[in-house]
């Protein structure tokens, strides 16, 4: 028998232990070319926008955010997410995850499983140069083994879909549906007219809303709707011939595409698509699900209204199934009637269509024979917008949720898992449930869940980190340096998740606390170089060693 064979065959008795397959190895010997791709589990990451571990209810805050941001204990704004509730019980979530405290670093943490110091992208508007000292550095040339290199070595097709906020040239997904939200800076993308373009009035430049032509009355910036009647685009679909299209792109889609037309609806179409042909083709996928729900936005349906997170269509949970209410919204020209069939305004009514877009994803694993043979990560890139988004103050911007729900794999772990975690251990996760060996020569700052998750494992991390721009935010078990270089006993949860007490007396805390201090002091300087290293090598990190395949 050749090596490969040996190699493959080790490989699907490994996958084998932790996904109950039900073939067996004699006969995939027998076949003289095993192909165990359709072995793999499936990985589903749904990354949400802007929403902090305190707005799922299974992280037991006694608050949560109301529709205009801020902090509320009106149980009318607390979401309901019978679904999370049920997949984070039966599978397990991890207390203590940490994002970076806004959406650019926080999805470069994701997307490459490395830190600021590597990838240079410190905060929004605050990205390192690359080599050439003019643009700002692309990730994937930061960082080429991507998320998407990550996946596609280990035999995956891959899908994008959702939020982009980053040049995708680079990254080898296999096809995707963006609701990008790009804005009209250069030319308008004329698929809809619920955009804020810029225009220039009197030697000023204003923010006017096109679908009324109008200035707004709030301050916002430049962009698409990605809500209603979105921008989409698609990415290699199989329909077209050409890499990126908008959609709607044909007649049929064009009639498709109304005032009810919600992106997220879309982007979930989209991909489901996508699972079906590849379950039919028997190879494995990987979908990168990063949603816009939880992220505000400009609320086009009410223009006037200053609402922080526009409405989504009305859902209903009866214990057992949702029923989603068809909207019916009537009316032009910053006019709109939504006839009781969208929601009002509430950050809480995004959390609760998330946790229906969770229980369509779980039919549609049962409905393709693959629930018991799918991995399913939801999470998020940072603290709620009003609240946490952007906070270096405690763990407001960086705390977040993490479900994982693995219903076909042996998890020793169940349910809450008082651990520390952050969005870098996604990579190497991936790496390794795809048989994905990353060189040791090339730095990946996450640590694989694996081996937590599937053994008697007490522990995952012994600490967790984040950045915000010039700032750093470190933590343990016991205690935890914000970034305003606050210290904090975080040895027990307060009600509220963030209220820890602040350490002012070393002398009143005990030794292992002081013990965990100096670690953390240990490790904060090698992350902590935006004063000294703010942008890339000037020859860049040079061509890394290629990932093994096991």
């Amino acid at each position: 028998m050749k090596l490969r064979q040996i190699s493959t065959i080790i490989l699907f008795l490994f996958l084998c232990v932790h996904f109950g397959c039900k073939h067996q190895a004699s006969d995939l010997q027998k076949s003289g070319n095993p192909k165990l791709d359709t072995q793999k589990p499936n990985i589903v990451v749904l990354f949400a926008d802007d929403i902090s571990a305190r707005e799922l209810p299974i992280y037991g805050s006694n608050v949560w955010s109301p529709p205009r941001g801020g902090t509320t204990t009106d149980i009318n704004y607390k979401a309901q997410t019978p679904v999370l509730d049920k997949i984070a019980n039966e599978g397990c979530y991890i207390n203590t995850a940490w994002a970076s405290t806004i959406c650019g670093p926080s999805r470069a943490m994701m997307m490459t499983g490395r830190y600021a110091h590597l990838h240079k992208w410190w905060h929004n508007k605050d990205k390192g140069k690359a080599p050439n000292g003019k643009n700002s550095w692309n990730l994937y040339d930061s960082s080429p083994h991507s998320i998407a290199h990550i996946a596609k070595a280990g035999g995956y097709e891959t899908f994008w879909a959702g939020k982009t906020q980053m040049k995708i040239a680079g990254f080898p997904f296999d096809e995707g549906c963006f609701t990008p939200g790009e804005g009209s800076y250069n030319t308008p993308i004329h698929t809809t007219d619920f955009r804020l373009e810029s225009k220039w009035v009197n030697g000023k430049k204003v923010i006017f809303n096109a679908d009324i032509d109008k200035p707004v009355h709030k301050k916002s910036y430049v962009q698409s709707g990605w809500y209603w009647k979105p921008h989409v685009q698609l990415m290699n679909h199989p329909d077209t011939n050409k890499k990126l299209v908008w959609w709607p792109n044909d007649k049929g889609s064009k009639k498709q595409i109304s005032l009810n037309t919600f992106g997220p609806d879309v982007e979930l179409e989209f991909t489901f698509d996508f699972m079906e042909r590849k379950v039919k083709e028997k190879k494995p996928f990987f979908v990168y699900h990063t949603s816009h729900l939880g992220h505000d936005a400009w609320d086009f349906l009410h223009p006037y209204s200053g609402n922080k997170w526009p409405g989504t269509p009305k859902i209903s949970w009866d214990g057992t199934s949702y029923t989603r209410t068809t909207p019916n919204v009537t009316g032009d020209n910053g006019a709109y009637d939504t006839h009781s069939t969208v929601t009002k305004s509430g950050i809480h009514h995004h959390v609760n269509y998330l946790d229906y877009q969770v229980w369509q994803y779980l039919n549609k694993f049962k409905e393709l024979g693959v629930e018991n043979n799918t991995i399913f990560i939801f999470c998020a890139d940072n603290g709620t917008s009003g609240y946490g988004k952007s906070s270096p103050i405690s763990q407001k911007g960086t705390h977040v949720p993490l479900i994982i729900y693995a219903p076909g794999m042996n998890l020793t772990k169940k349910g809450k898992q008082n651990v520390l975690a952050n969005l870098s251990d996604i990579i190497p996760t991936i790496a390794e449930l795809g048989g994905v060996e990353i060189p040791d020569s090339y730095e990946i700052n996450g640590e694989s869940l694996v081996s937590f998750l599937t053994t008697d494992k007490p522990k995952h991390r012994d600490w967790i980190y984040s950045y915000h721009q010039d700032k750093t935010l470190a933590r343990g078990n016991l205690v935890m340096k914000d970034g305003n270089d606050i210290w904090y006993d975080v040895s027990a949860y307060p009600e509220d998740l963030v209220s820890f007490p602040k350490i002012e007396d070393w002398n009143k805390v005990s030794e292992a606390h002081r013990k965990e201090r100096d670690v953390l002091n240990k490790v904060v300087p090698k992350y902590n170089v935006h004063a000294t290293q703010h942008d890339a090598p000037k020859n860049g990190y040079g061509k890394p060693e290629p990932l093994i395949v096991k």
